[in-house]
């Protein structure tokens, strides 16, 4: 009989804490499923975009090849309307940047990179502000390019962005100190960087070192 009356005692017990708390219990379990549906169902959809995202830039790539400028375009603004946080649409605005470029079409080349910088991550934003310089080059357009070099870069492009400098620099005659960008290039370059060669040429062209990175050598006694 005792046990009856404490088997009855926890279940009014329990009734009174699930007619308090219950609603509020099952709100939370509630919750956290839909939470855990709806995660399951973005991974699922990340990956649809991922893949899709995928097809449409190997076509890109095949129409840049085959430089079918137009169609580069059409799919380049597709994927960067529709997959702009991928990095598949970073890598469709450099690729569609290429192709202008090589076109000779600029005004869209500037566009493409302008949007790798609005939209990418360092790596790609880095990539899209160092061709962007390039192209401001070619337009004679120095203290815009200088002005995109002069921003902040992770360190990894410090030896590039001395590179650009130094060509901009020639550009304006100003040889002292594109000497002093090309060797700081040089001087943040690995002894195996590939580019190392291309920019010893480039100093060696314009005089060679520049003063202060000279060994001054004492005349014989």
């Amino acid at each position: 009989m005792a046990y009856d009356l404490e088997e009855q005692e926890q279940i009014a017990n329990f009734k009174a804490f699930w007619d308090r708390f219950g609603n509020p219990i099952m709100w939370v379990l509630i919750i956290a499923l839909l939470g855990y549906a709806g995660y399951n169902y973005w991974n699922s959809q990340q990956r649809g975009k991922a893949v899709e995202a995928s097809g449409l830039y190997d076509e890109l790539v095949n129409s840049a090849q085959a430089k079918d400028q137009a169609k580069v375009k059409r799919i380049a603004a597709d994927i960067e309307s529709k997959f702009d946080a991928t990095l598949y649409a970073q890598m469709a605005a450099l690729t569609a940047a290429k192709a202008a470029f090589d076109a000779n079409d600029l005004a869209t080349a500037k566009a493409q990179l302008q949007w790798a910088i609005d939209h990418g991550n360092d790596e790609y934003k880095s990539v899209a502000r160092l061709r962007l310089a390039g192209v401001l080059l070619d337009e004679k357009a120095y203290d815009k390019a200088l002005a995109l070099l002069n921003g902040e870069f992770p360190a990894q492009f410090a030896a590039e962005v001395a590179d650009r400098k130094g060509d901009v620099l020639v550009a304006q005659n100003k040889l002292p100190d594109a000497r002093t960008a090309y060797q700081a290039a040089l001087d943040k370059m690995d002894k195996k960087h590939p580019g190392r060669q291309i920019v010893q040429i480039k100093l060696d062209a314009i005089g060679g070192a520049p003063v202060t990175a000279q060994v001054a050598v004492k005349p014989a006694a």
